[in-house]
């Protein structure tokens, strides 16, 4: 059965936050070239 010796709050998690928050600043970095290309082409684009 499942290891009932689990305690929340325990576990280290450090290597899920650097994943994540790499996840997050390229998630930013794709929105903002997004945002830019829109705003390019909707000044330009005609």
């Amino acid at each position: 059965m499942a290891d009932q010796s689990f305690k929340p709050g325990e576990m280290d998690i450090t290597e899920q936050e650097k994943t994540f928050d790499g996840f997050m600043r390229w998630v930013v970095r794709g929105a903002i070239v997004c945002i830019v290309i829109v705003v390019f082409l909707a000044i330009y684009a005609r």
